[in-house]
């Protein structure tokens, strides 16, 4: 009867090899990050050249034409959703993910956020765009290039949604929260049209700007897990034969 020492076994956490669609999506993400960029890229060209600004009036003046007390009201609870609201929601979120031992969960939030602020702060003073005239509130301090709501939304209640949809079974439930997590994000981004604190070529800017960060983000971390694999298949291999008791 074979027998094996325990103090020979390796110490390896289990890791699956990745499947066809988790490799499809590692791909995907790299596309899409690359086709992101060249979309970016153009807009940001347009904008640098005033190209846009047909664009902009037109739309912000479509938008406009829907406002109404009840609407301003709605429209600057939605933004506040994508400002201090989304702090404070980033926070409790990442407490949560402490609390609950969600270490890896909470390291790939704290990572999208720290490089969307980044990514919005390196933009806005590149940039240097300045705000239209607003249609309701105060004018904003910082540049409007691009859109910080809108990056930031889109990074935060986007990668929480994957952070629980990854977690739930249910196929309808996970369409909801994708669903919702997109519904929430685009009204967000309208709601800085309406209100007039941004043209509408910053809220284009600022979703293309997230979504390239978040694709890469997911191409790492797909390459990582890929890269864990070798490693840990060339460590098996060096691996000596395991020792068995002849009787």
């Amino acid at each position: 009867m074979n027998a094996v020492d325990p103090s020979l076994q390796p110490e390896f956490e289990p890791v699956s090899k990745p499947s066809i669609f988790e490799e499809t999506v590692a791909l995907l993400s790299l596309a899409l990050a690359v086709l992101f960029v060249f979309f970016f890229t153009w807009i940001a060209e347009s904008v640098s050249h005033d190209r846009t600004q047909k664009f902009d009036l037109d739309v912000r003046a479509a938008i406009h034409h829907y406002a109404s007390p009840g609407m301003t009201k709605t429209m600057v609870a939605v933004s506040f959703l994508g400002g201090d609201g989304l702090v404070m929601s980033a926070i409790i979120a990442l407490a949560l993910l402490i609390r609950f031992r969600r270490r890896r969960a909470a390291l790939w939030l704290v990572v999208t956020l720290a490089g969307a602020l980044v990514l919005d702060l390196s933009l806005k003073f590149a940039f240097h765009r300045h705000r239209p005239t607003p249609f309701f509130g105060p004018l904003p301090r910082t540049y409007s290039f691009p859109s910080g709501h809108a990056l930031f939304s889109f990074c935060f209640y986007g990668v929480l949604a994957g952070l629980l949809a990854d977690r739930i079974r249910s196929r309808p439930a996970r369409l909801a929260i994708w669903a919702g997590a997109a519904f929430l994000v685009m009204a967000i981004g309208l709601s800085r049209i309406y209100l007039g604190v941004h043209y509408p070529s910053d809220v284009v800017a600022g979703y293309l700007t997230a979504a390239i960060w978040v694709a890469t983000m997911v191409f790492l971390d797909r390459l990582r897990i890929h890269r864990r694999m070798n490693n840990l298949g060339g460590r098996m291999k060096a691996l000596p034969a395991t020792p068995t008791d002849r009787p």
